[in-house]
């Protein structure tokens, strides 16, 4: 999508503030002994609250307000009654949704409770990753120079990226062009970010795995070798300078 006036512009910062909220206040939320299907509904019961419509259920009749995915589980985790989080457990929460024709998408990895598992410092690299990878994004600037950027900045922490889930375009859709905003460095892909546009910049930064496959149950997906890895992601809205970062409420930078 490209912002063109400020109706459209009020519209995305709508729509990306309680994306942004809702993320935040089911991180806030989330203990131990909660099942991810109880948390679930939480988040279902903020959107409702905006008016908002889950995203991945409309889109594509996933079958739960939010994705929430747990330790070795990296994307599109099913929320389920059989799931019981655990102290010390890696939790990713994605939220998507729509309002009033405008949609948005923000997500972030975080450590429940205690770091008993030393998940900590994974989650500090997708974070501080996802900020320098942001901080170099403006109108002009290659796709594939980001990637590179992400690519490079975790291996120097000493991680990998997974390469076959990617951030994409969003704004009137859940997923627009551009659809491969990949976290390694694709020579191929000649494609530039373009000022006004709204998309939205994924971090998957892995122990070990470079790819994600589907569970078995058609949405969930894992690492084969139970890899760990952090995901966060914000809604932004390209400038000749630094972006504007729309979905900004969620704090996963706080």
């Amino acid at each position: 999508m490209s912002i063109s006036n400020e109706s459209e512009l009020a519209g995305m910062q709508k729509i990306s503030e309680v994306v942004g909220i809702t993320l935040r206040k089911m991180r806030e939320y989330a203990r131990p002994g909660m099942s991810t299907k109880e948390l679930d509904e939480y988040g279902g019961s903020l959107l409702s609250h905006y008016n908002a419509r889950s995203a991945p259920n409309l889109a594509y009749g996933f079958p739960g307000w939010t994705c929430i995915s747990v330790n070795n589980e990296v994307a599109h985790g099913i929320p389920s009654e059989k799931t019981i989080l655990q102290e010390g457990d890696l939790v990713n929460i994605d939220v998507s949704a729509e309002l009033n024709g405008y949609w948005s998408d923000n997500g972030g990895s975080f450590v429940l409770g205690q770091d008993i598992h030393n998940h900590n410092n994974l989650v500090e690299a997708s974070r501080k990753i996802l900020y320098k990878a942001i901080q170099h994004i403006r109108g002009g600037v290659k796709i594939a120079d980001i990637g590179n950027l992400i690519e490079k900045e975790a291996r120097m922490s000493g991680y990998r990226v997974i390469r076959n889930l990617a951030g994409h375009g969003i704004g009137r859709s859940l997923h627009e062009e551009p659809s491969d905003i990949v976290c390694y460095y694709d020579r191929f892909n000649k494609t530039r970010f373009k000022k006004n546009s709204v998309v939205a910049i994924e971090t998957f930064i892995s122990t070990r795995a470079s790819h994600a496959y589907d569970k078995g149950d058609g949405w969930t997906l894992v690492t084969k070798d139970k890899s760990f890895v952090a995901q966060h992601e914000h809604t932004i809205l390209i400038t000749d300078g630094k972006p504007i970062i729309l979905t900004e409420a969620n704090h996963i930078w706080n």
